[in-house]
């Protein structure tokens, strides 16, 4: 996906982020592979075979699990809080460039294309397609291989396509998108524990 140089390989001790320790761990030789402008919040954690791009921030709580799959997430991408990302063994999870995973989301040996967003409490299931500028609905299942095509609306249980995306919410959703690049900038200099 990129160049070696790109990232800085994790070693099982983790890694220190401007100081503050990055939980992130080599489970039976698997590495993860973090972008050097990514941010990876001290309670959320990343194991294994996972490779995370540029400007990401991830937020506390989430969890991606490269364990017995493998998970790639691109550049600037916002995993928010509780996000829950894994994958079936020997198999992968692909997460575009640009891509807003809402907090409490799942998404589990699955594709989510560039500029997706989905929503709070989504779960997004095992080879379901999310197309580009797509947007799933807070509390919607897209079932085992269901495609929502690019810049489509899904919403509900089980997932259903209502309508299309718009200019007016690309340009909403682009300025949050920014507001989580931006805080992947902040929080490794920012974030300051004061009390244990």
């Amino acid at each position: 996906m990129k160049s070696a140089q790109t990232f800085i390989l994790i070693s099982i001790f983790g890694i220190e982020n401007h100081g503050v320790p990055m939980p992130v761990y080599d489970f039976e030789g698997r590495i993860p592979k973090i972008g050097k402008t990514s941010y990876i919040s001290h309670s959320a954690t990343v194991i294994g075979r996972v490779e995370i791009g540029e400007e990401c921030y991830v937020a506390p709580g989430a969890v991606i699990k490269g364990d017995y799959g493998e998970i790639i997430i691109g550049n600037g991408c916002s995993v928010q809080d509780n996000v829950i990302i894994h994958a079936r063994p020997g198999e992968i999870t692909v997460i575009g460039n640009d891509v807003t995973l809402g907090h409490g989301c799942i998404i589990h040996n699955a594709t989510v294309k560039n500029d997706a967003v989905i929503g709070m409490g989504a779960i997004v299931s095992d080879y379901a397609v999310v197309g580009e500028w797509a947007v799933i609905g807070e509390g919607a299942v897209v079932r085992q291989n269901f495609e929502v095509p690019n810049e489509k609306i899904a919403v509900g249980v089980p997932a259903k396509i209502i309508g299309d995306v718009q200019d007016h919410h690309k340009e909403e959703l682009t300025k949050f998108k920014a507001i989580y690049r931006d805080l992947a900038r902040r929080y490794p200099d920012g974030l300051k524990k004061i009390r244990d």
